[in-house]
This record gives structure tokens, sequence and C-alpha cells, in this order.
């Protein structure tokens, strides 16, 4: 290519961690390598933070094996920040990339992270700076527009279904009423992944809330109180980010008050608050003596041995394609996972930033069953190939019960 840009790569990831973002970091790593263009690797550690600090790694100098390794290692092996840059703060990134000769950045985040892309990107055309910025997609949460689904959240569902497996035999031994709070502010994917678990007619979780469906206190009496009726037992499912018919958060109409982020935003996780208010009410409510709750917090995004391999691979291939429309095509943009048939395949695309950037997608009415306490079958066909193969499955005795004899 007697017209490519030469320079040097830089690769950073901002963000909650997932199970499989390293897969994107070291496709891009090892991508890379091939193109003589490149002059080194760089990697950003915390992220943006780590940009105007100027704290980089030489990946150039990086073993594959030891590259290799940290993919099938969960979180960012960069690290991360939780920090969201505005225009200034981008703009002291842009001088730092001018002094290294940066020419080439991969940014792997979610919503707020395709947004510095698409802030750099453009100051870097004010300038007449020759980069090219891409956006690689990653987020347990699932919630990235223009993608079929995000690398990350087939492995975290993968966590989140092992775990109410687990669930379903401790409430089956011990009956009583069990709560699990999911992360998942606008949207419920990974709430609903829940529902994966269910084998037995009698499995939980017997109900899913999700942000969705507006959450009504009344209507969680009604439903458990079926259910409890029904089986003994309930196994409940729910976003953090469920909200009330006027859009309050749930957390903090049952907390009286509410707390804030970094970001300006509700706290919604993080202290277990909204399931133990939720247990309060059922059994305030219902007289229910047996009921606990847990809040799904660090675990499902950062497990060891979780990975589903199709999310490895996708995300993998997520990192590779960025590099290959940067070298090859010479754009900027998003990347973006599509599914072309159910079941199953993918192709890549790369779409204008502004698709993707400070945008939330939510889950399409067809994945949430009527009465907004449940998921349907079009969502169990659209996430089950998700969470990859050789998923672990519970079994139950089926031995014949012997005759009393006493008391018959």
């Amino acid at each position: 290519m007697s017209n490519r840009l030469e320079g040097k790569v830089l690769v950073a990831q901002g963000g909650g961690p997932t199970p499989v973002i390293n897969q994107s970091i070291v496709g891009v790593a090892l991508e890379a390598r091939k193109f003589s263009q490149v002059t080194c690797i760089y990697g950003a550690m915390h992220g943006v933070s780590g940009i105007i600090n100027e704290n980089f790694v030489d990946l150039t100098r990086e073993t594959t094996h030891n590259l290799e390794q940290v993919a099938g290692t969960p979180s960012s092996g960069l690290l991360s920040t939780r920090d969201k840059p505005n225009e200034e703060y981008c703009a002291r990134m842009f001088e730092v990339m001018k002094a290294h000769d940066i020419r080439y950045f991969f940014y792997v985040g979610g919503n707020d992270s395709s947004d510095t892309v698409r802030i750099v990107n453009e100051q870097a055309k004010a300038a007449d700076y020759e980069l090219r910025a891409i956006h690689i997609p990653k987020t347990i949460d699932n919630d990235l527009m223009e993608n079929d689904h995000c690398p990350g959240f087939g492995s975290a569902a993968r966590f989140v279904a092992q775990a109410f497996m687990g669930v379903n035999l401790d409430n089956r031994a011990l009956q009583g009423v069990y709560i699990g709070c999911i992360m998942g502010r606008h949207a419920g994917f990974l709430t609903a992944a829940s529902a994966l678990a269910q084998k037995y007619y009698n499995d939980g979780p017997h109900l899913v809330y999700v942000p969705e469906r507006h959450f009504k206190t009344e209507q969680l009496l009604a439903d458990v109180d079926r259910v409890y009726s029904k089986y003994g037992m309930c196994t409940i499912a729910v976003s953090e980010g469920i909200s009330d018919p006027d859009g309050t958060p749930m957390i903090v109409k049952l907390l009286g008050k509410e707390e804030r982020d970094s970001h300006g935003n509700v706290q919604l996780s993080g202290t277990g608050a909204l399931g133990d208010l939720l247990a309060d009410t059922i059994r305030d409510g219902l007289k229910i003596k047996r009921v606990r709750s847990d809040t799904f917090g660090y675990l499902q995004r950062s497990f060891m041995g979780i990975q589903s391999d199709r999310d490895a691979r996708e995300a993998r291939e997520v990192g590779e394609k960025a590099v290959q429309y940067a070298m090859w095509d010479n754009v900027d943009g998003s990347v973006a996972i599509k599914r072309p048939v159910l079941d199953y395949s993918v192709d890549y695309e790369l779409v204008d930033i502004k698709m993707v950037a400070g945008k939330t997608r939510h889950m399409p009415d067809n994945f949430i069953n009527a009465e907004g306490n449940g998921v349907t079958q079009d969502f169990m066909n659209y996430c089950r190939p998700l969470i990859g193969s050789n998923m672990p499955e519970p079994h139950r005795l089926r031995a014949p019960a012997v005759a009393k004899i006493l008391n018959r």
C-alpha cells in the first residue's frame, strides 16, 4: 500500500471488565504485529487516564505465549478506569497521542467509551492529523446499539445461568424465597439469562423482572404468593435498574433516598440494599419467614473458568477485525457483531461511531412475556448459543418412594 499510514498503535480498555476483555486486547496486539507500517504497539494502563498520564506498556515486546495466557484470564490486563472524558479531556489525550506518534487508536469499551472514540476522532480531523480511531465493543450488559450481542455478555450470562442452577438446588432443599439482584441499569439481558437455568418443571427463576417493564410492588407480592402457594418456594431474578411506573428507581423508592456515582447516575449496586429491601417487602407483605437475597456484583464479570468458548472467539475476532479495518480499509468507526441467522453464525461490520456512541439498546418486546415477570422462548433461542458449549447440567434423584408403615 503506497499510501499506508505509518506509526504506533495504542490500545486501551474502559469501564467495567468482562471475562473475555483480554481476548480483544490480545487480538489487537497480535493482529497489528502482522502489518509492517506499525512501528510499536502500546497499551494504556487504566484506560484514558493512562493516556493523559502517558502510562504505557510496550506490547510489541510481550511474548506471544504470555499474551495468549492473558487472553484466557478475566478482567482487564491493562486495568481500567471510570473516567468519562469530555472535550477538554479528549484534547489532552490527543496531544499525548501526537507526541508519541500514535496513528491507530483502539478503545475497547461500552457506550461511554464509544463516545470517547468519537470525540478523539473529530479532534484529529479538525487538526488535520492522520489518526484511525476504532471502537471495539464490550459489555456484560449487552446494551450496545447496532450489535446483535456484545463480547463479554455470553460469559457473564453463563455465570448467571450456572449460579441460578445452584440456587434452584439450594432453594429446593430448604424451601423459601430467594432473590438474585443482577447488574443492568437500563437493559435486562443479563438478568434474563437466569432463565437458562430452568430444567425441571418447578425450577426457577420463577419470576424475572427487567428494567424494560415498570415494576410494581403489588404485582411482586401477587406473583410471589401465586408461585409460593404452588411450589412452596419461589426464586426471583431482578435487574438492579428496575423502576416504578413514574421512572423512579426502586432502590430510591424503597430506600427513601438516593446516592449518586461519579458519573451522576443513581447508585444501584454495590451495597445489596435492593435485594434486602425487596426481601423485607415480601417477608412483611406475605409473612413468609425464609426470604434470602444476593447481589451479583463483580463475580459475574471476573469469575475464573466461566469463559464461553463462543464469547472468547468473538471477543478475539472483534479486536482482529478492528485492526484490519484500520490497516486495510483506512477507516474509523465501531466494530459491530451481526447475526445473519438465528442458529448460529456471526459477521462483523464497521458502523458509524455515531450510531453507537452514548446510546443504549434495550431488550425487544418479544423477549419479555406479557405479564412482565418472565422471558419468552424467543429470548431463550437468542441467548442459549451465546453461553457456549459444555454447560453443566443439574440432576435430581429419581428413586421411588418407600411406603410408610406408621404414618399412613
